[in-house]
């Protein structure tokens, strides 16, 4: 197990406010560009969401939750919802990487956005805040993201993700080892939602990348850890 620090993350008040925030840290993960039995898994869950849906509830809960944030989430999908738009469509769940791959499965199937980020290339700390005037950063596959006025998560250098849009800069790929996931989650009752998706989130990250886990925490409130 590495001896390489842990950065320190933290929920501005006025994002506490509305927003819970899960972490996990792993170390040692290895990242693979296929699995077939992790795409069993999300085949098998993607036909289940075509039978049965995901519960109205949570799609409404992150909807409100994006809506509190000042956002229009029919304009700026959570990509929680994004994923099941797809999955409705009789779209397949994409295939990146492992470790994409089992973050999107749990997004889908919990209806909360993920972040998922390469810690190698995060500096220092960590915030979750509000994007100040002119911030922006180069998406994963898209033009540039502007996060002025938007969630999102900021290192030494500046923004790297928020709950729809990661950036180029962090994210993960077959070389990455360490990585940093977060799960945004509507205040309301978070702590004890978030604990159980972080078990859920943890047990596939080792089922399908390996690692060990370094950190867990919940967020609820304008606190640190």
């Amino acid at each position: 197990m590495t001896d390489t620090p842990i950065p320190r993350v933290s929920v501005s008040a006025e994002i506490a406010r509305v927003v819970g925030l899960g972490v996990l840290v792993f170390d040692a993960v290895t990242v693979r560009e296929g699995d077939a039995p992790l795409g069993e898994a999300l085949a098998s869950s993607a036909a289940s969401l075509r039978a049965t849906g995901a519960p109205d509830a949570d799609v409404a809960a992150t909807r409100a939750m994006y809506r509190r944030l000042g956002l229009d989430p029919t304009k700026t999908r959570p990509s929680s919802e994004a994923l099941l738009r797809r999955v409705r469509k009789g779209e397949a769940l994409p295939r990146i990487n492992t470790l994409v791959d089992v973050c999107n499965w749990c997004s889908v199937e919990f209806q909360l956005p993920y972040g998922l980020y390469d810690l190698a290339r995060v500096e220092g700390d960590v915030e979750l805040r509000l994007g100040r005037a002119g911030e922006a950063y180069p998406g994963i596959r898209k033009d540039v993201v502007h996060v002025a006025g938007r969630p999102l998560v900021a290192d030494a250098e500046g923004p790297f993700g928020n709950p729809t849009s990661d950036s180029a800069r962090t994210m993960v790929t077959p070389a990455t080892t360490r990585v940093l996931v977060f799960v945004y989650a509507p205040r309301v009752a978070a702590g004890a939602r978030l604990a159980g998706v972080l078990d859920v989130t943890a047990s596939r990250i080792r089922r399908f990348a390996g690692g060990d886990e370094r950190h867990r925490a919940v967020l609820v409130s304008p606190a640190a850890v």
